[in-house]
């Protein structure tokens, strides 16, 4: 006999409803250690009753492992499903589930302008700046973060850099997140805050153009070309996979709220997702590689 059927017994596939849902298991204390869905459920739970000695297989045979009890919901669609499961996971965080476990720490960022001086941040706290106009939230933290970066070492041609000690305090007891970043600039060429924005929102790359024209007008920026277009690249990068990415799936979804919360951000790629999927005539989400990269 099986291991499956040796712990949930020989009729319980059988008695599963070819349907969506999620499927939700627990080990032998009682803790929720994985959340599932399904597009039939009783498919979806025979791939673990016979999964095989392959690496395709490990984290099913690995879950089977420690399971000790599964429940299932019934969903009206696949849709549904999706949505359940990613409610789920953000709200258990199983330890065998990592997609979507951490939506509160996909990074967002800021702006405002005061007495002359920009001042951008980065962070997955935002309640925290309260001060500031956000924008996101994107889900990759290195390219967000890599991004930010590069913008705040190619704004560093044209503006003069706020001290950190003015920004935080000589001791660093300012510093009102230790995974965010402050960068301060006077003298930030007129309308740029605006610009980059609308570069933030994923709308438009005059920013990105403009700071390219200004680079090459800038004899610093042409005596570090390669370190300058090293950051070119890594803002390209976000604003394809980040940037422009939240503004298509906003868009394809009906979403208007923004910035978008870090909770709701995963629910709007399945959305947009299952959107596409049905409009195409196959089915609907069915991985987290729906959920935006």
């Amino acid at each position: 006999m099986k291991s499956f059927d040796r712990k949930f017994g020989p009729e319980f596939l059988a008695a599963l409803p070819a349907a969506p849902g999620v499927y939700r298991v627990y080990d032998a204390r009682g803790e929720l250690i994985y959340v599932g869905k399904a597009k039939l459920l009783r498919r979806r739970l025979a791939q673990y009753r016979n999964a095989k000695r392959r690496k395709k297989h490990a984290k099913m045979r690995s879950i089977l492992a420690e399971a000790a009890r599964i429940e299932h919901e019934v969903c009206a669609t696949d849709l549904d499903a999706c949505l359940l499961e990613t409610r789920l996971i953000q709200a258990h965080r199983p330890r065998w589930n990592v997609a979507g476990a951490f939506y509160f720490l996909y990074p967002m960022l800021g702006v405002r302008r005061e007495l002359g001086e920009s001042w951008f941040v980065y962070t997955t706290s935002p309640q925290k700046f309260p001060e500031y106009r956000f924008h996101g939230a994107f889900r990759s933290r290195d390219l967000t973060r890599e991004g930010f970066f590069a913008l705040m070492s190619l704004l560093d041609f044209f503006g003069h850099r706020i001290p950190r000690n003015r920004i935080y305090g000589k001791d660093g007891h300012g510093r009102r997140d230790r995974y965010s970043s402050v960068c301060g600039f006077r003298q930030i060429p007129e309308g740029w805050a605006e610009k980059l924005e609308s570069f933030w929102l994923g709308e438009s790359k005059d920013a990105f153009e403009d700071l390219i024209l200004a680079l090459v007008d800038n004899a610093g920026a042409r005596r570090k070309r390669e370190q300058v277009q090293e950051h070119l690249n890594q803002l390209k990068r976000f604003w394809k996979h980040e940037a422009m990415a939240l503004a298509k799936a906003r868009k394809g979804a009906g979403y208007d709220l923004y910035p978008v919360p870090q909770l709701e951000r995963d629910h709007i790629f399945l959305k947009l997702a299952d959107r596409r999927t049905r409009s195409s005539g196959r089915f609907a989400c069915t991985t987290s590689a729906t959920r935006g990269k």
